[in-house]
C-alpha cells in the first residue's frame, strides 16, 4: 500500500473514532398505561439490536394523536384503544394495516381505602377525591366514565372527580394520596412504584371488558427499517412473557 493510501486510511478511522456513528433511532409515541412495559420492551430489544435506539414519548393517546396530526416526527404509534390509531390512518398519517398488540385491563386502586367492595366503594364517605383520566383524551378515562355511568354512579360522584392528563397521571394522584381512590390500567398497578402496596380491584369482563389496545405504522416509519423490525418484535411472541408479567391478555392472531 502506497503512502497516500496509508494517509487516506489512517484518516477515515481517526475521524471514525472521534466521530462515531450515529446510532440509529426508532421514535415511538406511546400511551401512558405502557410506561413500565414498554420500557422493559425496549431494554431487551436494545440489547439484542447494537447500535439501535428506540426514544419512547409518553402520553394520552388523544394527545399523541394531535402531535402526529400536526407533523410530530414520529416512527410507531401504540395506543391505548383501537379508535385512535384508525383515527391517525383514516387522516393520511399511517403506512400499514392496524394492529391489536394486547388486551388491558380497569383497575380500581387505593393508597388508604378498601376496594375489596368493589365499585361501590367510591360512594364511601372516606372518599373525597376520585382520580380518572380525561376521557376525551385517555381511553382508560373514558372506559372508566362508562362504567361509573352505567353503576348509576356518575352523577353521584362527579364532584369528587380529580381528572388526569393521561393514565399514568392519574395513577400518581392516587400513589401520592392526592385521591383515595385511582381508576389506572392494572399495568401501572403491577408497576415496581405501586406492585404490592395499597388496595387493588380488578373490574370483571362483564363490568368492564378487556381493553382492546392497538398500534400502527407511521408514514415516517414507512421507511425506517428499523421501525419496522421494531412494530414486528412488539408483535411477536418474543414479548408475551413481558406483556403478561405486566397484566396483559395476548392479542389473538388477526
Amino acid at each position: 500500500m502506497n503512502r497516500k493510501k496509508v494517509c487516506i486510511v489512517f484518516v477515515l478511522c481517526f475521524f471514525g473514532m472521534i466521530f462515531p456513528a450515529e446510532a440509529k433511532k426508532v421514535k415511538v409515541a406511546a400511551a401512558a398505561n405502557l410506561r413500565y412495559v414498554l420500557e422493559s420492551i425496549k431494554e431487551t430489544y436494545e440489547a439484542e439490536h447494537k447500535g439501535v435506539q428506540i426514544e419512547i414519548t409518553f402520553g394520552s393517546s388523544g394527545t399523541l394523536t394531535q402531535q402526529i396530526a400536526h407533523g410530530a416526527p414520529f416512527d410507531f404509534f401504540m395506543a391505548a384503544d383501537v379508535d385512535f390509531p384508525v383515527k391517525v390512518k383514516e387522516m393520511g398519517f399511517a403506512s400499514g394495516e392496524v394492529k391489536t398488540y394486547a388486551y388491558g385491563q380497569l383497575a380500581m386502586w387505593s393508597l388508604s381505602v378498601d376496594v375489596a367492595g368493589g365499585i361501590q366503594s367510591v360512594t364511601s364517605p372516606s372518599v373525597k377525591k376520585i382520580a380518572i383520566a380525561d376521557p376525551k383524551k385517555a381511553p382508560y378515562g373514558e372506559n372508566t366514565v362508562e362504567v361509573l355511568k352505567k353503576q348509576g354512579l356518575y352523577d353521584t360522584i362527579e364532584k369528587k372527580i380529580v381528572w388526569g392528563e393521561n393514565i399514568s397521571q392519574t395513577a400518581q394522584y392516587a400513589f401520592s394520596g392526592n385521591a383515595e381512590i385511582g381508576f389506572i390500567a392494572l399495568s401501572l398497578a403491577l408497576a415496581p412504584d405501586m406492585k404490592g402496596k395499597g388496595f387493588l380491584y380488578l373490574f370483571p369482563p362483564d363490568i368492564c371488558p378487556p381493553v382492546q389496545q392497538a398500534c400502527v405504522l407511521l408514514k415516517q416509519g414507512a421507511a425506517n427499517r428499523d421501525a419496522r423490525d421494531f412494530m414486528d418484535y412488539v408483535l411477536s411472541p418474543a414479548c408475551h412473557k413481558e406483556w403478561i408479567a405486566f397484566g396483559y391478555a395476548l392479542a389473538k392472531d388477526e
